[in-house]
């Protein structure tokens, strides 16, 4: 491969890795996969992606702590001169990320469906469970990993392992962090948090009542809250578009 071929490969694995960070992806203070994990799921080797959060390093998005806790983590704050690269890597794949978003509103939705007809009492007890972890756990990186674990405990309520292995490998490209799903910036994240609340509170409510032969309510609910993610996508790309503009007039 050419150097300048090395390079290009480079820059869209860090607008990639920028990208995540911006949608709340990984969340500030957030530690990230190591190197041996990133590399499958961005699709490149691992010096490439020792090069691009080398790059990042530098530009003060993460930050790379030595010891038995070290690793490398997102920074507290990301620097607005980053903005560029979300703005070109968006342009570039907003037509795949419609598409992934509303296929994954699509699958949620079907999983949901299947739940409200196949849950059983361990079921409902498990969701339960994991809706109250949802509402006691704090703001920001605790949340997200519990809204996760609702999440997935909805889906194997489902009892379809064909369907959930097609939803969580199509989460993999969609999200790096996947199961976890994008949690928006810290101007977005808290409002986004109570939202999926009163969202989550009304789908398991809704799997829980549902007769086996009325499952559409759920259905619906679960399909309306996963489109959140597109809605947080659209927030960051107009962000970002708002920035690079003025950095570049």
């Amino acid at each position: 491969m050419a150097e300048t071929d090395d390079a290009t490969l480079v820059d869209r694995v860090t607008q990639r890795l920028i990208t995540a960070v911006a949608v709340g992806e990984f969340l500030p203070g957030t530690r990230l996969p190591a190197e041996r994990d990133l590399s499958p799921l961005l699709g490149v080797g691992r010096t490439t992606v020792r090069a691009a959060l080398d790059d990042l390093s530098a530009r003060g998005l993460i930050e790379k702590r030595r010891g038995r806790a070290g690793g490398t983590f997102v920074a507290e704050e990301w620097p607005a001169s980053i903005v560029v690269g979300v703005d070109r890597w968006f342009e570039q794949r907003w037509s795949d990320l419609v598409d992934a978003c509303t296929a994954s509103s699509m699958l949620h939705s079907s999983l949901a469906r299947l739940a409200a007809e196949r849950r059983t009492d361990a079921d409902i007890a498990v969701m339960r469970d994991r809706l109250a972890a949802f509402h006691a756990a704090d703001s920001g990186n605790p949340k997200q990993r519990a809204d996760s674990l609702l999440h997935l405990s909805i889906i194997d309520a489902a009892h379809n392992t064909a369907l959930r292995d097609i939803l969580l490998e199509h989460e993999r490209h969609l999200s790096l962090s996947a199961p976890a799903h994008p949690w928006g910036d810290r101007e977005s994240h808290r409002r986004m948090e109570s939202r999926a609340a009163r969202e989550h509170d009304a789908i398991v409510a809704a799997i829980v009542a549902a007769a086996p032969d009325d499952p559409d309510e759920a259905a619906d609910l679960a399909r309306r809250h996963v489109q959140i993610d597109l809605e947080l996508f659209t927030e960051a790309r107009e962000f970002a578009r708002r920035r690079a503009a003025a950095a570049q007039s």
